[in-house]
């Protein structure tokens, strides 16, 4: 019989097919005691798993590409964390197995993560997943993850880890479901990068019986259970219909009334910029430089290795505009040379523009080679701080950018209430502003962007996350700059009408996403994108907002 479950559209398309379950989690070793003459065989065995593991998770990585390339090599280290480690060790010393001491180990830092605060305690299904890959080695069990199949399906999991979600393959796995997870989690902006439709957030994903037909919305949030033939083929046309508007549209992001916003793509760094370019993006807004960074946390990339990579980012877009953020490091992107180890609460701690504050050798050795790469390149650079609370931090980022020689324009990025709520007198030290709506959301509704139950507050449609955006957009126009949206919000096609009618000036978002949102523009006027974000601000509730601003829309 026919049912529909609602859960959070996260990547657009429709998937119709049989449901194939995530493979399970590794079963917990035996905690059997170990002579202690076998301890350093067994120390032996467990460092052979983990090296074999963060070079599995490389190696991926540098299939997949892009964005998916830095979170799983963030993956790595996290496997070969000298601390963690060392606690291995420890364990296996007084007796443990090897693949104990990993179980144990892991369980003791997931707990110091879970209690760490919203950034680390998001971090959970990535550790949990590392712990599976290095136990199933020892264990000489197959790896969990994506079922084998010969036939294309759509997957289910409690959640999925970077690592399986970078390597899914698109001609087996038509769409993907999750109960865990969120709009802006990893899981969800990988499917956005890939194109693959995806649902996260949908309560009793893992229920569902293997080899059930689902039909699987990803721009809607919907899940129907064994729909009806008919109920399937109305899906297919819409889905038919929707590719081929996307077919149609080109050139820059514009209402139908010519008012412009341009839309710009989120970069990690070169391997992104043909995804970019293919899907007509109009420049890059937002750069995030903190993935050159991971490549090896110990120590800060040289000044030329740098330059190398922004240089590239800057020559696939002559006479575009490109908004580099500054390293955002700490929190969830911790750096092992940068990053305090000791913090109580690591998100609301010493991160962003704080840890560059801290360290202004890191922050002017990339000031600068901001500034050598743009040398001589017709590129409209921008350079952006991650994480301004107020005006004292807008203008020590100002002067830095300035006494590095820096001939670019000069941000702050709003993800701070406090940043929107005094907009106005930011920007008497910077020339533009960039909103990230995922740490906005996080900070202003204290949720944490990675708990798939908490997902209604990291909902972009919240009225109060517009209110903030409305409030950012205002300032910059009176003062007359500009002020774009990076985050996963400029995203949603038809949140991208409302926030054009707040008066952003810009959309930024991951490739795959330009056409629909350029598409979606182009069906509306200016006042018509105004007075839907009027309706949606004059609700109480994320899904209220939804509905007010669908109706204005729709004219229905």
């Amino acid at each position: 019989m026919e049912q529909t479950l609602r859960g959070v559209g996260v990547s657009h398309g429709v998937a119709i097919g049989q449901v194939r379950h995530m493979g399970t989690a590794v079963l917990e070793p035996p905690a059997t005691q170990i002579p202690t003459e076998d301890a350093p065989r067994e120390q032996a065995r467990a460092q052979a798993a983990v090296d074999a593991v963060a070079a599995d998770l490389i190696a991926r990585g540098n299939l997949a590409g892009g964005e998916a390339q830095a979170v799983l090599e963030a993956q790595a280290l996290m496997a070969q964390d000298p601390e963690l480690m060392a606690d291995v060790r420890r364990r296996i010393t007084v007796g443990s197995s090897a693949e104990r001491g990993v179980y144990d180990a892991f369980a003791a830092y997931r707990a110091l993560l879970a209690a760490a605060g919203e950034y680390l305690a998001g971090r959970v299904a990535d550790l949990d997943d590392v712990r599976n890959r290095i136990v199933a080695r020892l264990l000489g069990v197959p790896m969990p993850g994506v079922p084998d199949s010969d036939e294309p399906y759509v997957l289910f999991a409690r959640d999925l880890a970077p690592a399986d979600t970078a390597l899914l393959d698109p001609t087996l796995v038509l769409g993907f479901v999750t109960e865990e997870g969120g709009p802006t989690s990893h899981s969800a902006i990988l499917a956005r990068a890939m194109g693959v439709p995806a649902v996260v957030a949908l309560p009793g994903a893992t229920d569902l019986a293997e080899g059930v037909v689902v039909a699987v919305d990803g721009s809607t949030g919907d899940v129907l259970v064994e729909p009806t033939q008919e109920k399937q083929d109305q899906l297919r046309r819409v889905a038919a219909e929707r590719k081929a508007a996307l077919s149609a549209s080109s050139g820059p992001g514009q209402t139908s009334d010519g008012h412009r916003v341009p839309l710009l793509a989120n970069v990690g760094g070169p391997a992104d910029l043909p995804a970019a370019l293919e899907n007509g993006a109009e420049g890059v807004g937002l750069f995030r430089t903190e993935f050159l960074f991971l490549d090896d946390s110990a120590k800060a990339p040289t000044e030329e290795k740098q330059i190398e990579a922004y240089r590239k980012v800057l020559e696939a877009f002559p006479e575009g505009r490109v908004v580099v953020r500054a390293l955002d490091a700490g929190a969830d992107k911790p750096l092992d040379f940068l990053t305090p180890a000791d913090e109580p609460n690591p998100a609301l701690g010493v991160r962003g523009l704080r840890t560059l504050l801290e360290n202004p050798e890191v922050m002017q050795t990339q000031l600068r080679a901001l500034a050598k790469a743009a040398e001589g390149l017709p590129v409209h650079l921008e350079v952006m701080a991650p994480m301004v609370a107020d005006r004292v931090d807008a203008k020590a980022f100002a002067d830095a950018c300035r006494e590095a020689g820096l001939q670019a324009k000069f941000g702050a990025m709003v993800e701070i209430p406090s940043a929107a709520l005094r907009a106005r007198s930011i920007l008497h030290e910077v020339e533009f502003l960039s909103l990230g709506t995922n740490d906005l959301a996080q900070y202003t509704f204290a949720a944490d962007r990675q708990v798939g139950a908490l997902a209604r507050l990291q909902d972009p449609w919240q009225p109060a996350l517009l209110d903030l955006i409305a409030f950012s957009a205002d300032a910059a126009k009176a003062a007359g700059k500009s002020c774009g949206v990076c985050g996963e919000a400029a995203a949603d096609p038809m949140l991208a009408c409302v926030l054009t009618g707040l008066g952003v000036t810009s959309l930024s978002m991951g490739a795959a996403s330009i056409p629909y949102v350029r598409t979606a523009l182009a069906k509306y006027t200016l006042a018509q994108c105004k007075r839907a974000a009027e309706a949606a601000r004059a609700t109480d509730t994320a899904e209220e907002a939804r509905a007010a601003a669908h109706q204005v829309l729709s004219g229905e």
